[in-house]
C-alpha cells in the first residue's frame, strides 16, 4: 500500500512540474510578442460611424481596452503621447465589453489590443499588450505614412 501512496505522489508531483513548465513558457510566448507589430492584409474597414469618433487623416490607433484592465491606462497614455505629436494620427478607446461588435468583427481576444487603420480607415496593422513609443512609432510606416 505504501507503494502506491509514493507513486501517486510522484505521479502529482509530475503533474506539477509539467503545469508549472508549460505556464511559464505561455508566459514567455505571451511577454515576447507583447507590443509588437503584426501587419494585416486585406484588412477589414471600419468608418468613424463604427467608431463613433472621426478618423486620423493619417492613421488611426483603435484601442479595446475593458475597465479592469490594468495594462490599458499605460497603452492610454503612450498612444496620447505619439497622437499628440503627430498631426494627421487619432487614438479611439473603444470598451470591448460594450462594443462586442467591433470586438467580435477584428477578432480581439485579449486587452490591451490596438488596431492601426490607414488614412482611409483600413485596418493595417494590430499589437497587443502594452507597446514602447518606439513600437507605436514603428507601426505608423505600416499604415501609409512614408517617412516617419
Amino acid at each position: 500500500m505504501l507503494r502506491g501512496d509514493v507513486d501517486s505522489l510522484l505521479l502529482r508531483a509530475l503533474a506539477l512540474v509539467g503545469l508549472i513548465l508549460v505556464s511559464a513558457l505561455v508566459a514567455v510566448v505571451l511577454k515576447r510578442r507583447a507590443g509588437r507589430l503584426r501587419p494585416v492584409v486585406d484588412g477589414d474597414v471600419l468608418a468613424a460611424a463604427d467608431l463613433g469618433r472621426p478618423l486620423g487623416a493619417e492613421v488611426t490607433f483603435v484601442q479595446f481596452s475593458t475597465r479592469t484592465c490594468t495594462s490599458c491606462r499605460t497603452v492610454r497614455r503612450v498612444l496620447g503621447e505619439h497622437v499628440g505629436g503627430a498631426p494627421g494620427a487619432a487614438h479611439v478607446e473603444v470598451d470591448a465589453e460594450e462594443r462586442l461588435d467591433l470586438t467580435r468583427r477584428l477578432g480581439i481576444l485579449r486587452t490591451p489590443t490596438v488596431v492601426v487603420l490607414d488614412g482611409t480607415g483600413r485596418v493595417t496593422g494590430r499589437f497587443s499588450g502594452v507597446p514602447t513609443p518606439h513600437q507605436v512609432r514603428d507601426a505608423v510606416p505600416h499604415a501609409g505614412i512614408p517617412g516617419r
